[in-house]
């Protein structure tokens, strides 16, 4: 009963407990594994716009891309390509992460290109 009560002001326990074991879990990679995914973690709490579920599935999958990278030695460089922006963006595509923003990014572009239309 208790630790309902708590999770009601604090958050689930349990995600808290995931979040714990992912960072100590990418803590362990060596360098620029870490760094890597650290960067591309910042900018999805910042662009990821989800849920806490999602998100942590999501970096768990990015904690296992980077891991076996690490262990192959394959070069950071061939995981995230020349643009990690767009690597990223495509990582999270893949989660469902992001269509809200390519949806309205769409509809910019469009009414954008009506506009031109429209003025010439």
């Amino acid at each position: 009963m208790a630790p309902k009560w708590i999770e009601v002001l604090t958050g689930s326990l349990e995600q808290k407990k995931q979040w714990r074991a992912y960072k100590a879990r990418v803590a362990g990679f060596p360098s620029p594994y870490r760094e890597s995914v650290d960067a591309i973690e910042r900018y999805l709490l910042y662009a990821g716009g989800s849920d806490t579920e999602s998100m942590m599935t999501m970096l768990d999958d990015l904690a296992d891309l980077f891991e076996r990278a690490a262990a192959d030695g394959t070069p950071v460089h061939d995981i995230v390509g020349d643009d990690a922006v767009e690597f990223v963006e495509t990582f999270k595509s893949n989660y469902g992460i992001g269509a809200w923003i390519a949806k309205e990014q769409n509809r910019l572009r469009d009414a954008i290109g009506q506009a031109e239309k429209e003025q010439s």
